[in-house]
């Protein structure tokens, strides 16, 4: 009787349909255009031509790719591993009830993540300007140095320079996905093992390391995932050139000199779907071992 009176009307379809067409004219096609665009030679203007897989094996024998390639996971693994540990340790303090004020500090060490990317590294690139930066005037200005330093051009300095911002900028979030994962464990766990005498450091490394697995595993892969795309800060920071020498350009930037700087549009497409394909590579290997851990 209830189903039966339920109205069937398609009304509804007129309420979803803007979201598909939407994703249809700007997500969709776009994606489907520019995999067509990858397999030829266009500059924007003239008409395609057709190439093949002729730029795939560029980008498989160029030395550019590779290099801002590893780049970007130098830059990853420099800031994505001192990141998830110190935000698990202070998601750990700031969950304890003891903590007064935990609910400030919670907010202020998230603020980072509010800050556009493009702001910070702007204002690091202000910090370190050779000529009037703030760090060369106060140490000059200190007499710590009696000239100015060429911050920029040293280029694994410029690397970590890139990787402390992400930390800065990320550790919050990262935070804050632990403190969920947290007050998702049984407190009974915790209450046994302190019954039982286990102390703090045996809790944590025993206890909510194991618990934590599952999130721990989410926050690497999507570090990798997100850490495939960076792009703001380095850009902001060396006004696009990844200096010097090209040692802080990320793929991304890479990516984008060559479609929107040189008008390669064709191989920079196919750059694009090579690390797609990196991206689902590493999504997949999430999946493999997300069902793995529940088996």
């Amino acid at each position: 009787m209830f189903a039966k009176s339920i109205r069937k009307d398609h009304y509804g379809y007129f309420f979803i349909a803007p979201f598909f067409i939407i994703f249809l004219l700007f997500g969709l096609y776009p994606i489907l255009y520019s995999l067509y665009i990858s397999f030829t030679n266009w500059d924007g203007i003239r008409t395609p031509e057709f190439v093949g897989l002729g730029n795939y094996i560029t980008v498989f024998h160029d030395p550019i790719f590779y290099k801002t390639f590893l780049n970007t996971l130098f830059i990853w693994g420099v800031s994505v591993i001192p990141q998830l540990t110190v935000s698990l340790v202070l998601a750990f303090i700031l969950n304890e009830k003891f903590v007064k004020g935990r609910n400030i500090f919670r907010a202020v060490y998230f603020f980072p993540h509010i800050v556009t990317a493009a702001s910070l590294g702007l204002l690091v690139s202000l910090i370190f300007d050779w000529q009037s930066g703030g760090l060369n005037h106060f140490l000059v200005e200190s007499g710590i140095i009696h000239d100015p330093i060429n911050w920029k051009n040293n280029a694994w300095f410029m690397r970590l320079i890139v990787s402390s911002i992400l930390f800065f900028q990320y550790f919050g979030y990262s935070m804050i996905i632990y403190l969920a994962g947290l007050q998702g464990i049984d407190p009974s766990l915790t209450e046994a093992a302190q019954i039982d005498g286990a102390t703090k450091k045996h809790i944590f490394l025993h206890i909510t390391v194991p618990m934590l697995k599952p999130i721990i595993l989410f926050q690497v892969i999507t570090s990798i995932i997100g850490g495939m795309q960076i792009f703001d800060q380095p850009f902001t920071l060396t006004n696009g050139t990844g200096a010097p020498d090209r040692a802080s350009m990320t793929s991304i930037m890479y990516l984008y000199n060559v479609a929107f700087q040189s008008t390669r549009f064709g191989y920079g497409a196919a750059i694009a779907f090579c690390l797609f394909i990196i991206i689902i590579l590493f999504s997949v290997l999430s999946f493999v071992l997300t069902n793995r851990k529940k088996a």
